[in-house]
């Protein structure tokens, strides 16, 4: 080979090496629960749309199949087969999103992460979106929001759509920031921030649970408008299918349950110090008609003696009122308890997040070790 032809070889490879080391790897999350009628079809409308964004990225899809009963598995690893960007990771049972989403993360050295509901109820562009939002923001986190004033939620079941809406903005009243989405899966993180948190959900909480931590270690979290839309079934449901449907609505009891426990690990003063105050407000209330009540009985006996019994100007008031009694020592006692605990849940809090601070602290330091 001439010199000539060396040099452009070199040169060749180099710019190669150099365009591997520019462009970010992308890994594509997408964890999967009897999806075989869909995951072939949309597996492949996803590789077709990250093949169009291989000019600035370099990309991966991990396949999680979480202990599906049904031919997700194998199809999805017919799907891979001669492919070394598509990988599979199989549970031998369904331990739940959480679960899945860590199994992936764990198995994942990209620089961004982005986990996407394989039904494609957010179609794929929100994948170039969430990039670009995270690249120009320098997020640690940026979330596809469909409860944005610009986004959009069509074809939704009211009851699901309803109880979503609702445990958001629960969740956003709760937080002090200014996430409006906070139970949405759909989402890019920062690949190196990412695997620094400690993650312990097993199941949906663990979209709140990320939330949170990044929240405590004051890093950014972005959204972008999104458009949510269920797609209809094209054919009517199966038996099986039905029956998945069914124990699906008895989960919603569990995820509105992990919501309330999301929002109480935000900010427990909701719970307990604001309804605390307001109880006290009410035996305050009750308490000061208590004491009229007993002025009035005091004038009645003062009327036949000079210095009347007070326990008996007490008594003759209770025996007349004896509600207001009830309601204001009743309602004092229980204020007291909800103040109490209230106290000691934020000084819980303040302990977990210094713990939090030291342990992640710890873990990052080991990483580098």
């Amino acid at each position: 080979m001439t010199d000539q032809g060396l040099d452009y070889l070199g040169s060749n490879i180099y710019s190669q090496e150099q365009e591997i080391r520019v462009k970010p790897l992308v890994s594509l999350v997408l964890p999967a629960y009897n999806e075989a009628a869909i995951i072939e079809e949309n597996l492949g409308i996803l590789e077709e749309y990250m093949q169009s964004l291989k000019g600035d990225y370099r990309w991966e899809m991990l396949v999680v199949n979480d202990g599906s009963t049904d031919d997700t598995g194998p199809l999805a690893e017919s799907f891979a087969r001669g492919k070394s960007h598509v990988r599979v990771l199989h549970h031998g049972i369904n331990f739940g999103l959480g679960q899945a989403l860590k199994f992936a993360f764990n198995h994942s050295l990209a620089d961004y992460l982005i986990v996407f509901d394989l039904d494609l109820s957010y179609a794929p562009y929100h994948i170039e979106k969430l990039l670009e939002k995270i690249r120009i923001t320098n997020a640690r986190m940026v979330v596809a929001s469909p409860y944005m004033p610009s986004g959009k939620i069509s074809n939704v079941p009211w009851s699901r759509k309803t109880l979503s809406i609702w445990a958001n903005r629960f969740l956003a009243m709760a937080v002090k920031g200014d996430v409006v989405t906070l139970t949405g899966m759909v989402r890019v993180y920062d690949g190196r921030f990412l695997r620094s948190l400690n993650l312990r959900s097993t199941g949906m909480e663990i979209n709140p649970e990320v939330i949170h931590k990044t929240m405590l270690l004051n890093a950014r979290i972005e959204e972008i408008p999104a458009h949510l839309h269920w797609k209809s079934p094209k054919a009517k449901p199966s038996k099986r299918q039905q029956r998945q449907q069914r124990k699906s609505s008895m989960k919603i009891l569990r995820h509105t349950m992990a919501v309330i426990l999301s929002g109480f690990i935000f900010r427990p003063v909701m719970f307990f110090l604001v309804p605390g105050l307001i109880l006290l407000a009410c035996s305050l209330y009750a308490n000061i008609w208590v004491l009229i009540h007993c002025w009035g009985q005091y004038q009645i006996f003062a009327e036949q003696t000079f210095f009347p019994d007070l326990t008996e100007v007490v008594a003759a008031a209770f025996y007349q009122y004896p509600h207001s009694f009830i309601i204001g020592g009743m309602s004092l006692i229980i204020a007291i308890q909800f103040l109490s605990i209230g106290i000691l849940s934020l000084q819980t809090k303040n302990y977990f997040e210094e713990i939090f601070y030291l342990g992640t602290a710890i873990y990052k330091s080991s990483k580098k070790n």
